[in-house]
């Protein structure tokens, strides 16, 4: 863990935000007392996404497809 004081850490903030975003933790100090520290943020594990075969395979279509109807709707916009 380093340890600036605060002058140093407002000339150096974006090199201090990439220690923290290589799992550094920084400690900034004001007239020899600490007052914050900045530390990488906890990512969260990513969820899997669900698997929506069985979803999709119980969706049944009615009447006839979507690509179907707009190429006929531009087919009678032309004329």
């Amino acid at each position: 863990m380093d340890t600036v004081n605060m002058s140093e850490a407002r000339r150096r903030l974006s090199d201090l935000v990439r220690a923290a975003e290589r799992g550094e933790s920084v400690t900034i100090t004001r007239r020899g007392k600490q007052v914050a520290r900045l530390v990488p943020v906890e990512q969260e594990p990513l969820r899997p996404l669900p698997d929506l075969s069985e979803f999709r395979a119980s969706i049944t279509v009615k009447g006839k497809p979507l690509s179907q109807t707009v190429i006929e709707m531009r087919a009678e916009e032309r004329y």
